[in-house]
């Protein structure tokens, strides 16, 4: 046999990993969006105790990451993703019975922690495949859990009115096919153990220094995004609804956005073959976010709206998969997993304290000073990233393509 072919038969098929990055991602975004209307209205919490335990479902979600990624990189593979999977199901599974206070609030930190390590697990099983590049396998794994969040977000629209018990049935459900696909799909022996333990024990990897400064300006430069991206999620739907547009049609905004993620991501893909440059894909995504900003500070319409989430999501669909793709290059394997659970640590760190600082800053002076806020703050993270790597990256080295 070919080494080409014994390649192939220890590595986990890329359409196995879209599957379960698919499936995982159905079942977190049947929980996640009714979180807050939930606890406010229907276990009567203030908004301030909402935003508490949200920050602490992320803080979780970090720590999630991290403690897999380190794991990843020194222990069995298969069995770690298959505790995480398992372990989402117990949680999930709870929550059918008891989703009361304080157990809703409990379940859900747990719950946070292992979608964390679930999501490292399949990102870092990703940099185990050397058929495809690492862009292309970590385009299309966003794709895949934008087209997860499609689906969760509207079956939880339709069966949370029914009730909740319902809801974490589906996700309980969905979870169990999670962990069936996986356990037979995902064992194998490249992915397992693609490096021996003894040389990992004896050698204490490092970076070379000019890959961990760019990887480090990178995870500060992604948390910075999310921190400007959360606005959306969070805040912006107090604005619309303030500007006398329904919640449904800023929810339609959301569908549009998944949508369009998949159309972008597709074109991507196909640009990426004829021009390969992570570098500039990064700072494309960063610019279309921040010029998303720009427009809302001209706009009161829903058709401005729309115009401005269209030049989001192309913003979204450049930046997001880059940072781990580049990631995964700058990276030797035997700490993959730790880095790219830091990436996505990172990620989550800006997912948690954006809401709070947007927040901040609205209450403090206005919308349309945050929108210019969030747009200066693009273009000097670009700016500063370039500035920063520029040196840097010509002394690199590159351990995947």
């Amino acid at each position: 046999m070919s080494k080409f072919g014994g390649e192939r038969m220890n590595e986990i098929k890329l359409h196995w990993l879209f599957l379960g990055s698919l499936i995982n991602n159905i079942a977190v975004s049947t929980v996640w969006p009714l979180t807050t209307v939930y606890m406010h209205d229907a276990l009567g919490k203030s908004l301030t105790e909402v935003g508490i335990i949200l920050f602490l479902y992320s803080s979780s979600n970090v720590l999630g990451n991290y403690i897999s990624g380190k794991l990843f990189d020194r222990h069995n593979r298969y069995i770690l993703t298959i505790m995480g999977i398992i372990t989402s199901v117990l949680i999930s599974f709870g929550l059918i019975f008891f989703n009361g206070w304080p157990y809703y609030p409990i379940g859900l930190v747990l719950f946070g922690f292992t979608t964390g390590w679930n999501l490292t697990m399949i990102n870092s099983l990703g940099t185990t495949v050397k058929l495809k590049s690492g862009r292309f396998i970590f385009n299309m794994l966003y794709l895949a859990q934008n087209v997860g969040v499609v689906f969760g977000t509207i079956a939880v629209g339709f069966i949370y009115p029914i009730g909740i018990g319902y809801v974490f049935m589906l996700t309980t459900a969905i979870l169990i096919i999670y962990g069936i696909s996986a356990i037979l799909t995902y064992h194998k022996k490249g992915s397992i153990y693609p490096i021996k333990r003894d040389a990992m024990k004896k050698t204490k990897v490092k970076l070379p220094r000019p890959n961990w400064i760019i990887v480090t300006t990178f995870f500060v430069t992604l948390a910075i995004i999310w921190i400007v991206y959360e606005q959306w999620v969070s805040n912006m739907s107090v604005y619309i609804t303030g500007s006398g547009i329904p919640l449904s049609m800023y929810s339609l905004l959301w569908t549009l956005n998944a949508f369009l993620l998949v159309v972008f991501q597709l074109l991507i893909n196909w640009i990426a073959q004829k021009h390969d440059s992570l570098y500039f894909q990064i700072y494309f995504g960063i610019l279309f976010i921040g010029l998303s900003f720009f427009t809302l500070i001209f706009t009161h319409t829903y058709t401005g709206f729309v115009i401005s989430m269209i030049v989001l999501t192309l913003g979204e669909a450049s930046v997001i998969p880059s940072i781990p793709a580049l990631v995964n290059e700058l990276t030797p394997v035997e700490v993959k997993g730790k880095y790219q659970g830091l990436t996505n640590a990172w990620a989550a760190i800006g997912k948690a304290i954006g809401p709070l600082v947007g927040g901040i800053i609205i209450d403090a002076t206005s919308y349309g000073l945050l929108f210019i806020i969030c747009t200066i703050t693009c273009v000097v993270i670009i700016l500063g990233s370039e500035l920063i790597a520029r040196y840097s990256r010509k002394k690199v080295t590159k351990y995947s393509e």
